[in-house]
């Protein structure tokens, strides 16, 4: 399996699988969207392929993996109706204890298991301790490879006994091979705007091709060029982006709004960068808040719209 960028970390891992001794725990590293799982799970098979052993195309009973789940039924419940909510998702301690039930075991196949964790930055306090213990003292055979997209987050001690893989931004010209590859009936402006609003990440903009954003981001141009003093092109927006937009589509219309305010610094005199440097920051507090928040499509619609448009503005005072 190739990922597109990554070829530095499969060589490490790769020297790592053919050493002496390869380490019991990985962290791997980088901002959401840069294929850490799909990294993941063919490593761990690889890990735990042994010759004379046939592998199963399917889930392999060897590899474990562990995400975040539902904290409260009832927050979810609300999701699901389409009504307000702050549901925090976490990694629980139940499910750690779970995973090192089976430990006690031996593997199913081979001699090897591998345990992913993914989003490792989301364990609770609780969770974190556990894993700790089996980090500490792992059981013969047994690899972790935690996935974090914001690894201050995890306790020192567990990033102490992780070898670090970092997984970097993609440059423009390989998010443009991949989404040539992966989305080739896509039209070229398309194609440039999703690169634009990536910042790096090919999930990202693989989503931002696949959620059809071309008339968006003409719309958002228009407003950060020439403000919105009628409010016709936010109403433009919001149909653009639709009444009941998933999380996919809210994330890739805040990338997309990002991406045309920083575009603004290029050619903004200096008194108004301040005012594009604050949209900016407040369109990058907005994308950390999806995961875990039910926006009102509206009233986003109507903050980004002005915040594009207050950029523009700032830009006319200065010139005037």
């Amino acid at each position: 399996m190739t990922l597109i960028g990554h070829e530095a970390a499969w060589r490490e891992w790769d020297e790592a699988l053919d050493g002496i001794r390869m380490h019991h725990a990985w962290l791997l590293a980088g901002k959401k969207g840069l294929g850490k799982m799909a990294f993941a799970m063919a490593a761990a098979r690889k890990l735990v392929a042994e010759p004379g052993i046939p592998q199963p195309d399917g889930p392999h009973p060897d590899i474990i993996v562990l995400t975040n789940l539902p904290k409260d039924e009832k927050e979810e419940r609300k999701r699901e109706e389409g009504k307000p909510y702050e549901a925090k998702r976490n990694i629980a301690v139940d499910q750690i204890r779970q995973m090192q039930s089976r430990l006690v075991t031996r593997p199913t196949l081979g001699t090897k298991r591998a345990i992913i964790i993914d989003p490792a930055d989301d364990l609770e306090k609780g969770s974190a301790n556990a894993l700790l213990k089996s980090l500490e003292e792992p059981p013969a055979g047994t690899f972790f490879l935690l996935i974090a997209h914001r690894p201050a987050r995890l306790l020192p001690t567990i990033r102490s006994r992780c070898r670090l893989l970092r997984f970097p931004a993609l440059d423009d010209a390989a998010i443009g091979r991949l989404l040539a590859e992966k989305m080739p009936d896509s039209d070229p402006q398309t194609r440039e705007a999703a690169i634009a609003a990536a910042a790096g990440s090919p999930g990202a903009a693989l989503e931002f091709v696949a959620q059809d954003l071309g008339k968006l981001n003409a719309l958002m141009q228009q407003i950060a060029r020439n403000g919105d003093r009628d409010f016709s092109l936010r109403g433009q927006l919001a149909g653009e982006i639709g009444a009941r937009p998933d999380r996919g589509r809210i994330a890739a219309v805040l990338d997309l709004a990002r991406a045309t305010i920083a575009a603004q610094a290029n050619d903004a005199p200096p008194l108004a960068l301040p005012t594009i440097a604050d949209a900016h920051a407040e369109i990058v507090r907005l994308a950390a808040q999806v995961p875990t928040y039910n926006f009102d499509p509206g009233l986003l619609v109507m903050h980004i719209g002005g915040l594009l448009a207050g950029a523009a503005g700032a830009s006319e005072r200065t010139n005037v």
